[in-house]
């Protein structure tokens, strides 16, 4: 029979309970007088000085924010494209060349070393360099007769760039799996190939899941630069109507709208990273 006693925590933990909601309402009142004299510096040293009016006008304009927005919006649509192809692409090839860095055996080493050469490689590169490289050098061999997209061109340069972080990160994840889950499944029977499949990924992913998450938000940021290609995103809708109207608030327009593209995964990542937290620390109740 279940002792009913065990089911409810102490008078220790109930008194560190009620210490830790002290703590927190203290926190509170800290962080709201902190953010209130914040905005009171930022008051004086920014929006109080002489040149703030010619600032605002430049780059926090209301026209040229209304005129900008279309054709800025239609290029971030572009760059939710490529974002949505990319990060598919990098999860697939990012977990083949992690699976194969990980193989077993010297008939596969041609295949290690190819995945480490690679990963060396691309996580070396500047990802605008790849871009060049890619985008000027891939039409330059003549491969197809038509002309490739630079939203195309694009995606390949970020896929290969962020499939060697990716990669790195997942084969960690994989090596932290303790080999025990690994000589388990091979002891019930399974090959090695569903052995990784069924047993090892799950835990790896799972383990390394914040890290793949921040690699995401930084990929949603670095989604701009294929403007280098000549690729009308929101990056060089925002130049174009710049040059057009001479203010920059089309750039802050573009900015905001990648900030607000990366605020719900950055909060997600958050959340999840303290979840896995919490339930690494369950059980501790005196």
């Amino acid at each position: 029979m279940t002792d009913t006693k065990a089911r409810h925590p102490s008078s220790i933990e109930l008194e560190r309970r009620a210490f830790r909601r002290q703590q927190s309402v203290r926190s509170v009142l800290i962080a709201a007088i902190s953010t209130i004299a914040f905005a009171v510096v930022v008051w004086l040293t920014i929006i109080n000085t002489p040149g703030w009016s010619v600032v605002q006008q430049s780059f926090f304009d209301p026209e040229s924010w209304v005129a900008a927005w279309p054709r800025v919006f239609d290029g971030f649509l572009l760059n939710l494209r490529v974002l949505a192809v990319a990060a598919i692409a990098v999860a697939i090839l990012g977990t083949l060349i992690a699976a194969i860095r990980t193989l077993r055996g010297p008939v596969f080493f041609p295949l290690r070393a190819l995945a480490a050469g690679y990963t060396d490689l691309f996580r070396g590169l500047p990802l605008i360099i790849v871009l060049y490289l890619v985008g000027f050098g891939v039409p330059g061999l003549g491969l197809t007769a038509e002309r490739i997209p630079a939203e195309v061109l694009g995606t390949v340069a970020l896929t290969l760039t962020y499939s060697a972080y990716v990669s790195e990160v997942i084969r960690a994840g994989i090596e932290a799996v303790h080999p025990s889950q690994r000589l388990a499944a091979r002891a019930l029977g399974l090959s090695n190939a569903r052995t990784m499949r069924l047993v090892v990924l799950p835990q790896a992913f799972r383990k390394v899941t914040p890290a793949l998450m921040n690699d995401f938000v930084a990929m949603q940021k670095d989604v701009g630069l294929i403007s280098v290609l000549g690729a009308v995103d929101a990056v060089r809708a925002a130049q174009i109507e710049t040059a057009k109207a001479f203010d920059f608030t089309p750039y802050v327009v573009a900015g905001v709208l990648f900030v607000l593209l990366a605020l719900p995964m950055i909060r997600l990542t958050d959340w999840y990273t303290a979840r896995v937290r919490q339930r690494e620390q369950a059980g501790a109740i005196v």
